[in-house]
């Protein structure tokens, strides 16, 4: 298994296609939302007659990426039509892609929706870019498009992106104590005052016409056009008196974030992605992890979330539980035969059904993947059956007295018809999860493929190996039993004389 690994891409839950695409689109920082509207409107135009599109609708002043709300983002979310009357996912995002270029007044993400709900907003990978120095702002916003740049030429990957970015326009708002002292006004009530007016503050309800209506206290909008529109507001003082902002705040324009996220409780980038062409997240965590090491300095360092975390997590859990359950059914059949010998020839016949399972995925292009491996562990049982079932009358044809060779012959004969039955009905229920379309094809394909593939290869050599398995270990058990074997026609068996009936035979 950890041979095959090398060459058969990993991953953890695959890329569905669910009938939608979700577009994340930013436009320059400080852009309004009539701005953003716009290049919103371009797109609707440009995914209304793609093909395979069924219809389109936009939100502008929202990040899709990590929910911020901004007048310089928005989103698209494109629903398709059926699967059987268009192309797959994959080949519309590349089309809309393309198309979307002459689009040059914002930056536009196209990706599918998560696979699990809960995980992230977005399919692909996501990593975290952590600042563990202290550092300021510019410095992990540098740190980070260093190592977006990096990422962007591994072929690996595809569409690197982040939405950090420290340089939106914003006002600095600096606060006189000792002027707001001498004028009687509260620090904390004149902020919260200014809050009130310029962000809105819900205060209570009123019922009209059968309905609730919220009532929501903010100033008029002809008072909060402009930054410097601020210093006219009042707010009232200890004594019941108004008192201008404008004597005892001042505005500095400065640049900075419109949202600061942390991750571990450290300042954090988060960093967006998908895998290229013909490689898989397995591929791309290997890579972006060899890429941290080789470019970022000391202080810095990533951490995975999202789904991409589960994978990482998860890491090699498939290897330990297949290797209990070998383990398992090991000591299972020990104990039936009395031998720690024979049931190596149930345990050896596996891994053929393993090698057939891996050349199928890799015929038809697909990964090792959550669910190929729990198709892996259900061969054990499925493939074990089949070895079990020659051994077991093997053993049986043994006792009677026959050789351990004619033992081994008679058990493949008369277990051949039984073990082909099955197989080939096993292998023939699972075409359709071979050939799946639509929703969850995926992993339909996935499952499907890795147990057909082991079914069809363990079951062909599995009849001539097991055999010649059972052949060795039995002998080699044979010689290391300290009793000699006994046919059963040769034992004695006697009966101990009954005292309360004399007239009992000995046999």
């Amino acid at each position: 298994t950890w041979g095959l690994n090398s060459i058969l891409p990993t991953g953890f839950i695959p890329a569905e296609d669910q009938g939608m695409i979700y577009v994340n689109v930013t436009t320059p920082a400080g852009s309004t939302m009539e701005r953003t509207g716009k290049v919103l409107g371009e797109l609707e135009k440009i995914a209304s007659g793609a093909e395979g599109v069924e219809s389109v609708s936009s939100l502008a002043g929202y990040n899709l990426m990590n929910d911020i709300a901004g007048a310089s983002y928005g989103m698209v979310m494109i629903n398709l039509k059926p699967w059987d009357k268009r192309k797959k996912v994959n080949e519309i995002i590349a089309s809309l892609s393309e198309k979307s270029k002459q689009v040059k007044d914002a930056s536009i993400q196209f990706f599918a929706p998560p696979t699990v709900p809960g995980f992230g907003n977005a399919g692909g990978f996501e990593v975290r870019l952590l600042n563990k120095t202290g550092d300021d702002i510019l410095q992990t916003a540098e740190q980070t498009k260093r190592f977006i740049d990096e990422l962007s030429k591994c072929k690996e990957l595809v569409n690197v992106v982040t939405s950090f970015n420290p340089y939106f326009p914003q006002y600095m708002i600096h606060l006189d104590q000792e002027i707001a002292a001498k004028k009687g006004v509260n620090p904390e009530t004149a902020l919260n005052t200014l809050k009130t007016l310029l962000g809105s503050y819900y205060t209570t309800n009123f019922v009209r016409f059968g309905q609730i209506y919220k009532v929501m206290l903010q100033s008029a909008p002809e008072y909060r056009r402009k930054p410097e529109d601020l210093l006219d507001l009042y707010v009232k003082n200890n004594k019941g008196a108004m008192v201008p902002y404008s004597t005892f705040i001042k505005l500095e324009r400065v640049y900075g974030p419109e949202q600061l996220t942390r991750y571990n409780m450290y300042l954090s980038s988060m960093i967006n992605g998908d895998a290229a062409k013909g490689y898989s997240s397995g591929d791309v965590i290997k890579t972006v992890e060899k890429k941290a090491k080789e470019i970022l300095p000391r202080g810095y360092s990533i951490e995975w979330s999202g789904m991409s975390r589960e994978e990482v997590l998860s890491g090699n859990q498939a290897i330990f539980i297949f290797i209990i359950c070998l383990i398992f059914v090991y000591l299972l059949l020990a104990a039936q035969y009395e031998s720690f010998l024979l049931p190596l020839a149930v345990i050896l016949s596996l891994p053929t059904g393993i090698f057939g399972s891996y050349l199928l995925l890799k015929i038809t292009g697909l990964e090792n993947n959550i669910y190929a491996q729990v198709a892996l562990i259900m061969l054990i049982g499925l493939l074990g059956k089949n070895a079990i079932l020659i051994v077991e009358y093997a053993v049986l044809v043994r006792k009677k007295g026959h050789t351990i060779l004619q033992s081994a012959i008679e058990g493949a004969l008369l277990r051949l018809r039984p073990i082909l039955m099955t197989s080939l009905a096993f292998i023939a229920g699972l075409i359709p999860l071979c050939i799946a379309n639509g929703a969850g094809a995926v992993g339909n394909r996935s499952i499907g493929t890795a147990a057909a593939g082991g079914m069809i290869t363990g079951t062909l050599f599995g009849v001539i190996l097991i055999p010649g398995l059972y052949l060795i270990f039995a002998t080699i058990d044979e010689r290391f039993k300290k009793n000699k074997f006994t046919p059963l026609q040769d034992l004695k068996i006697t009966h101990t004389k009954n005292h309360a009936n004399e007239n009992d035979d000995k046999l």
